[in-house]
């Protein structure tokens, strides 16, 4: 390894979250400020939460309906007109 082309290690970086949770770890940087650790990440603490933007939800839902209403009329479309064509055949 070239001694000059890779940056100073440092193996006792404090990290210091916003949450006010200090830890060391090894880093190329002496000092590290982050604003989520694992200390107050809602995924980690349980607090997370699901956001409904704009109704997505319910949009995916009547989409779907509306999907599964328009097959069961294409359905119905196809039964009566074989039942109409078979009518005319038997004439």
């Amino acid at each position: 390894m070239k001694k000059t082309i890779h940056p100073k290690y440092f193996p006792e970086t404090k990290v210091t979250c916003a949450c006010g949770n200090v830890f060391t770890i090894g880093s190329t940087q002496a000092n590290l400020e982050v604003e989520i650790c694992s200390s107050c990440h809602p995924f980690f603490t349980g607090n997370e939460k699901v956001m409904d933007i704009a109704g997505r939800v319910e949009k995916f839902k009547t989409r779907a309906s509306k999907a599964s209403e328009s097959k069961t009329t294409k359905k119905k479309v196809a039964s009566a007109k074989t039942v109409v064509s078979s009518k005319k055949t038997k004439k």
